[in-house]
């Protein structure tokens, strides 16, 4: 299930930075008392009351014909797209302006759910003076303070009740979602029109042509797919057109609800810093990868080359050690049999269990092998290890105190499941807990 997306909207320095930071728990956003400080959305994730939601932190909207503005209103315009339920900032020491007015005539044109906040009142007799807020028409105007964190219960209580009641369809389980994401010009709507054999999506050498995430459904030896094509992600702080600027969510969105996730690489450009961020992206979400390295028809190829070509993705990617590497041409559709294959082993080994007398049998071997650590006279005991979840596969290893598990023996044991059980292509999990 896709999480739903709240955006936080309203004129430039109504708190609506300081709200979102409240919301994801951290200091994301920059906060800073000058209106329009924040210049793009700021993405993150939230929960409540069991909830898990992702937030936009829009820029204020003002009508005027300043670049800035215009701007920033062009980017709450998609944020107001993108979202579920929006939350409406207004300044309650500063009562209704006109463009709080003309922000009110914006979110109107949206039909979605909008609730009214009324941030910076920050004693209880201020709360009065909040009445005036029910002629913008939205309802109940939530008395919040940001810098102090009141209200905001109320206030999520009901966002999270606007929220979609069914939020995407069902995938059967035997069917491999898979979502293609990287720089654009990689050639992801390339590479989804030589799996389909057909041109279903747009292909274009502009950058940045696929603007809408697309699912299309594919059957091939007897397995059925469904393929996410994401709009490409650009770096941050470069200026696109503005409809670019939220490729990203779009993105997080599609690994969400894939099994797989495909990280293409030009192979005529090489690897970027930005390959290793958005890949980072797959990762942190556990979702298996397969790195595919695109255009190899580019490049003067042959076995050297691929493997140099491959011991560099393995050196910018440490952190995906576990990853299939495919090399293939959308273009000429080289190697392109090699894929399906790789996802489909991914996709196996992100849903894999092992038994868990299997798995403590490995456990124990592998403690024979390199017996625990000790720190300051106390020595690691594993006492019994299980797998608690798939997708990504999940190990619980109780042992009597976890403090003593040190990330590098963490590690050699899960290198040592590797060994024992394969899980090419998917991340896994150990976490350390003490036996009750």
């Amino acid at each position: 299930m896709r999480k739903s997306v709240v955006a936080i909207v309203g004129r430039p320095n109504v708190g609506k930075s300081t709200i979102f930071n409240r919301l994801v728990g951290e200091r994301i956003s920059i906060v800073e008392d000058i209106p329009g400080v924040t210049r793009d959305r700021i993405y993150a994730q939230a929960e409540w009351l069991t909830k898990s939601f992702n937030v936009i932190d829009t820029g204020g909207i003002e009508i005027g014909d300043e670049p800035l503005l215009v701007q920033m209103r062009q980017q709450a315009e998609i944020a107001i797209d993108e979202a579920d339920v929006i939350i409406f900032i207004l300044n309650g020491k500063e009562g209704i302006t006109a463009a709080d007015e003309e922000v009110a005539k914006l979110l109107f044109k949206s039909n979605k759910p909008i609730v009214l906040a009324v941030n910076k009142i920050d004693n209880p007799e201020m709360r009065n003076e909040i009445y005036e807020y029910y002629s913008l028409g939205f309802g109940q105007p939530f008395p919040i303070s940001g810098a102090h964190g009141l209200g905001l219960g109320d206030l999520l209580d009901e966002v999270v009740k606007q929220f979609p009641q069914s939020e995407m369809e069902e995938i059967d389980d035997e069917t491999i979602s898979f979502s293609l994401i990287g720089r654009p010009n990689v050639g992801k709507s390339s590479l989804v029109n030589a799996l389909l054999n057909e041109e279903r999506v747009i292909v274009s050498e502009i950058e940045g042509t696929t603007r809408d995430a697309i699912d299309t459904k594919l059957h091939k030896d007897d397995q059925d797919y469904i393929i996410i094509d994401t709009a490409g992600m650009r770096k941050r702080g470069k200026v696109y057109e503005t409809t670019e600027k939220y490729s990203v969510l779009r993105a997080l969105r599609a690994i969400e609800r894939s099994d797989v996730v495909l990280v293409l690489i030009d192979a005529d450009t090489g690897i970027r810093e930005q390959d290793k961020k958005i890949a980072g992206y797959a990762h942190d979400a556990g979702r298996a990868i397969v790195i595919v390295v695109n255009k190899w028809d580019t490049v003067e190829t042959n076995e050297k080359i691929m493997k140099e070509f491959e011991g560099k993705i393995r050196a910018h990617f440490q952190y995906l050690d576990y990853a299939p590497i495919v090399f293939l041409s959308a273009k000429t559709k080289k190697r392109l049999h090699t894929l399906l294959p790789a996802i489909k082993v991914a996709s196996e080994n992100h849903a894999k269990r092992i038994p868990t007398n299997v798995l403590n049998d490995v456990i124990m071997d592998a403690i024979a092998m390199n017996p625990t650590p000790t720190l300051k006279g106390r020595r690691l005991k594993v006492l019994y290890a299980t797998q608690v979840a798939v997708k990504p596969p999940s190990f619980v290893v109780f042992v009597n105190e976890p403090e003593l598990m040190h990330f590098s023996y963490q590690r050699f044991l899960e290198n040592k499941i590797r060994d024992a059980f394969g899980f090419v292509g998917t991340p896994i999990k150990i976490f350390a807990r003490k036996r009750q």
